[in-house]
């Protein structure tokens, strides 16, 4: 009898595979996941090239790819086609000497873009925001390493709250926040607060893109299309997605490997996606681990000599392709123009919000700057 691979388990629930530790839900979104895992590398070249167009130089200074380099009239006539925004969010940060301290900024910028192009092929075109956060947040023990730009955690919040208001004011009421930096407990506290705050009609996502695909980062030292360590900082997992989308940025002569400087508490605490479902997430405690520049003045955790532009093809697929699968069903469940139901997402009247919900700058609309201030959360 032949043995069927991948074959749903007995309650019919779970997609699994040929590692016990690896499985996936069985919905579309686990569905979509299964198939990028099983999928020949030729299926995934396809799926970069013909999809996304990937790999792609950035388009930071393209005309007509973000909102800020594209002519307003034009942003408008795709609004309206597609309220969705995306906004990808970066750092700058000592990723080694092999590494450009942007790595994260152009990973995230580098896979919107890749969406975007997507979009575009469907007809109806995805807006896409600068990232607001150049210089992000950080963990306490980056603190003191040079090459990091730390800003203050509040700085973070309200800039990614104002940068949401200023959006859905002019009619991008879908937000979808891709992080790639460890600051993400941030950004999720800027959506909660923008939503007490403001008490809009809105939906707001965070896709903390590394963990969304965690899969394809787990280790697999038997192949050499896939990571052969556990995803850390400016490791073999992080040289490798540069490799395949900006190789230029990146000397590789200069990679330097090591390892991290534990002092107790091994097992405890997971790794950056957390892929070996530990107790505990790595951002849950400090003390634990040396300071990076005392531990691991390098700048690196893990082996970037290993990396090559094959190993980040598979997770770069399954993240455009999740991110343009939540698009599609963000569209089917809310057509442009339209809003999260106000019955039941805020506590603001449909007659206050009435004027806010047109067309900016049409007849009879007011900009949000124009409503009172509402709930307990407002100073």
């Amino acid at each position: 009898m032949t043995k069927l691979k991948g074959t749903l388990n007995p309650r019919g629930k779970w997609l699994t595979t040929e590692l016990p530790e690896i499985m996936f839900e069985d919905t579309e979104v686990g569905r979509m996941k299964k198939r990028i895992w099983d999928a020949p590398m030729s299926e995934i070249d396809r799926i970069l090239r013909d999809d996304f167009g990937i790999p792609a130089p950035s388009e930071l200074g393209q005309p007509g790819s973000y909102i800020q380099n594209t002519p307003r009239s034009t942003v408008i006539k795709r609004r309206k086609n597609n309220d969705i925004v995306i906004v990808p969010i970066g750092c700058t940060e000592n990723h080694g000497l092999h590494a450009n301290s942007g790595l994260d900024t152009f990973m995230v910028s580098q896979i919107c873009e890749g969406v975007r192009r997507y979009t575009v092929k469907q007809g109806r075109e995805a807006a896409l925001a600068f990232p607001p956060l150049n210089y992000g947040g950080h963990p306490y023990h980056h603190v003191g390493m040079p090459g990091s730009v730390i800003i203050p955690a509040r700085t973070i919040e309200e800039t990614l709250i104002y940068t949401m208001l200023g959006l859905w004011d002019d009619g991008f009421r879908k937000i979808i926040l891709v992080n790639n930096h460890g600051h993400h407990w941030m950004l999720e506290a800027a959506i909660q607060e923008f939503f007490k705050r403001f008490q809009l009609p809105a939906f707001v996502t965070l896709v903390d893109w590394h963990r969304v695909v965690r899969e394809f980062f787990y280790a697999r030292p038997d192949r050499d299309d896939t990571v052969s360590s556990q995803f850390v900082h400016a490791d073999e997992a992080e040289t490798s997605i540069g490799l395949l989308l900006f190789p230029d940025m990146l000397d590789m002569a200069s990679a330097v490997d090591t390892e991290p400087d534990s002092v107790m508490l091994q097992g405890h605490y997971d790794t950056a996606c957390d892929a070996y479902r530990r107790p505990h997430s790595w951002v849950e405690a400090q003390g634990h681990s040396a300071m990076e520049i005392f531990g691991t003045p390098e700048g690196v955790v893990g082996y970037p000599s290993r990396a090559t532009a094959q190993k980040a093809k598979r997770p770069i697929a399954a993240i455009c392709s999740y991110i343009s699968l939540m698009i599609d069903r963000i569209l089917t469940a809310l057509p442009p123009g339209q809003t999260p139901p106000l019955d039941k997402v805020t506590m603001r009247t449909p007659e206050e919000l009435a004027p806010c919900l047109r067309e900016p700058l049409s007849e009879g609309w007011m900009s949000v700057h124009g409503l009172k201030k509402i709930g307990v959360f407002n100073d």
